[in-house]
């Protein structure tokens, strides 16, 4: 448990941009869902959501960085199956919302499992290679690391969502290559993804998600319908200038010609109230956050921890990228949320414990 030195040592200045990251988030949520009544404006209700969220996510992280990270690795096992039973159980009972069987409703609050796979997968993956001397060299040890990823992902694709089992993958590489993937067999699991790609595009995608692709390619061949999200959030990006229209003033946003502006595409509505200056901030903070992070991973004591906070900061590089590539209409609309700033309230729980944890890795440099 938490040792009372370990408080000297815990990093101050990541904790401090993660938390400053949510606050700009819970700002640009605000801006997007107030209500005005009798002419004062007034926080929607996704905004107390995101904020009670945020208590429950501060709790999670407080647990996962006091917990020794292998303590909880060597659990790692049980909760791999514990993640496996809630994605089966959101696929037989789960809460329907927008087409998508993704949730468990619990009352006034809805938990989506899925967002916590990447944790999960980080710790089993982390476990199974650190204890295994040979690391990720041997391609049956690649295999078995590959089937434990495989599982959760293709639960989680059934829901469907495509977008939360992409981010699987790059746990999956970011743990493999820090324990020792050769690049030949990075090269040939990349060769295999492309000569898949055509059956997949067949036989595995459903119509709306070729039709993303498609229109991400030509967005006009369908201005009003699969092409409209992708042509606002250009028009949004584009409209903030250098400064932006400023906190409240922006329009995409406010008038709902952008969908789910809270939500997947809040980066653009930061983009036109802040402009490119603001844009700058933000994205500084990331990469202030990725660096630290991958400093915490150079300065651990064990190889488990080093796997651990690679898969973390693998998954979450990968989803901030994504994210604002789509954001500026430079990669396929999916339902790939910016960490830390887009609403939603598994997912800010399960980042802040995830960061909880590469905190834990760090403080813990100097134990036995």
């Amino acid at each position: 448990m938490f040792e009372r030195r370990l408080y000297f040592h815990i990093d101050w200045a990541l904790l401090a941009a993660v938390l400053l990251i949510v606050a700009i988030g819970l700002v640009m949520i605000y801006s997007t869902t107030y209500v005005t009544v009798g002419g004062v404006s007034r926080a929607g209700p996704q905004v107390k959501t995101q904020v009670y969220a945020l208590v429950l996510g501060l709790m999670a992280l407080a647990i996962c960085m006091m917990v020794d990270y292998r303590m909880l690795a060597e659990h790692s096992l049980l909760l791999y199956f514990g993640l496996l039973g809630l994605l089966i159980y959101v696929l037989v009972k789960g809460s329907t919302q927008f087409g998508a069987q993704r949730w468990i409703s619990l009352g006034a609050f809805n938990l989506q499992p899925s967002e916590f796979a990447r944790i999960v997968l980080s710790l089993i993956l982390a476990m199974y290679f650190g204890e295994n001397r040979r690391g990720a060299r041997n391609t049956g040890d690649l295999l078995v690391g590959g089937i434990f990823v495989a599982v959760p992902l293709l639960l989680i694709a059934k829901q469907p969502d495509l977008g939360t089992a992409a981010t699987l993958v790059p746990v999956f590489l970011g743990v493999a290559y820090l324990a020792g993937l050769r690049m030949r067999l990075l090269g040939a699991i990349a060769l295999i993804a492309v000569l898949v790609a055509p059956v997949a595009w067949q036989f595995a995608l459903k119509d709306y998600q070729k039709s993303r692709i498609q229109t991400f390619i030509d967005p006009q061949q369908d201005p009003r319908g699969a092409g409209y999200q992708t042509i606002q959030a250009r028009i949004t990006v584009g409209s903030g200038g250098l400064t932006g229209k400023g906190f409240m003033e922006g329009t995409q946003g406010q008038y709902k010609f952008l969908p789910v502006a809270h939500n997947d595409f809040i980066f653009s509505v930061l983009a036109e109230e802040q402009g490119f200056l603001g844009v700058l901030v933000v994205l500084g903070l990331y990469l202030f956050v990725v660096l630290r992070s991958l400093e915490a991973a150079r300065l651990a004591k064990d190889r488990l921890g080093v796997y651990l906070v690679g898969g973390i900061i693998a998954g979450f590089t990968f989803q901030v990228v994504y994210n604002v590539a789509m954001s500026v209409g430079l990669a396929p609309v999916k339902g790939i949320t910016l960490p830390l700033m887009s609403y939603g309230g598994s997912s800010l729980i399960a980042t802040l414990a995830a960061f909880g944890l590469i905190l834990n890795v760090r403080m813990r440099q100097f134990t036995n």
